[in-house]
């Protein structure tokens, strides 16, 4: 009697996705990093499609990275214009503040910096012009945060070889990583949430929340120094986590990709 042949379809199949997750254990840090690379690449590109004349691929940019990000033009980054930030007034800069351009923006009509609930939602819309430049698609804090993270993850694929990289401890990151950024976020806004949006008595609540926190805007600096501290930081407790779990994983695969080969 004949033998039937035997079908291999699902060994292949299998000794195939063997295959791509001993590959993707070995090259897991190159994807990472090039994942990060293109996500912090495009909200860089956008004002440079926006000065280049090409509208559309850069407002689509912009729309994209929209609900990752508040993309206010007084908290980013700007090229080809007179400054390379445009921070509010309150934030006690030498950089000229973007009220004084206000006026002259379309975006800003009816926008009157006193409702900052209005000013900001303004500043979100505005792209920006050929006198002031155009924003990056991230605003600074978010800029230093992927960027950072990048160069953790360039710093850890150049080390990881030649050095023993210990995770850093959750503590550490909790108090030096975190505790910056969100002192200062959250302290800016709840001064915020303590004005009034139209004006009048704060009530007893805002009241309170403006003695403890008074009205500030952060300086582009801080933003990003505390956006890199954290970005960094969180490279440093997560990638030797993943790497040790990844070269298992690859151990594994390449067990399976024996077995199955044998």
């Amino acid at each position: 009697m004949d033998v039937p042949p035997r079908n291999n379809t699902s060994q292949n199949i299998a000794l195939g996705a063997d295959k791509f997750t001993h590959w993707f254990s070995r090259h897991w840090l190159l994807v990472f990093n090039t994942v990060v690379a293109i996500y912090v690449f495009l909200p860089i590109l956008a004002p440079i499609l926006m000065h280049a004349g090409l509208t559309g691929p850069g407002r689509i940019i912009y729309t994209v990275y929209s609900p990752m990000c508040h993309q206010m033009a007084s908290r980013s980054f700007f090229l080809f214009g007179e400054q390379p930030v445009y921070p509010r007034e309150l934030a006690g800069t030498s950089y000229k503040p973007l009220e004084a351009y206000t006026d002259e923006i379309e975006e800003f009509e009816g926008a009157s910096p006193d409702n900052w609930a209005n000013f900001f939602l303004a500043a979100r819309r505005f792209v920006g012009n050929e006198q002031l430049g155009y924003k990056m698609a991230l605003c600074e804090r978010d800029i230093a945060i992927y960027g950072f993270v990048l160069i953790g993850g360039l710093l850890y694929g150049l080390l990881r070889k030649r050095v023993v990289i210990r995770p850093l401890p959750v503590l550490i990151f909790l108090i030096i990583g975190m505790g910056p950024i969100a002192l200062d976020g959250f302290s800016q806004l709840f001064g915020y949430y303590a004005v009034p949006i139209g004006g009048g008595e704060p009530s007893s609540i805002q009241q309170l929340l403006g003695a403890i926190f008074p009205l500030r805007e952060s300086p582009p600096w801080l933003r990003f120094a505390t956006g890199a501290l954290f970005g960094f930081m969180l490279a440093w407790l997560i990638l030797p986590h993943v790497d040790g779990g990844m070269q298992v994983s690859e151990q594994e695969a390449a067990v399976r990709i024996e077995q199955r080969n044998g």
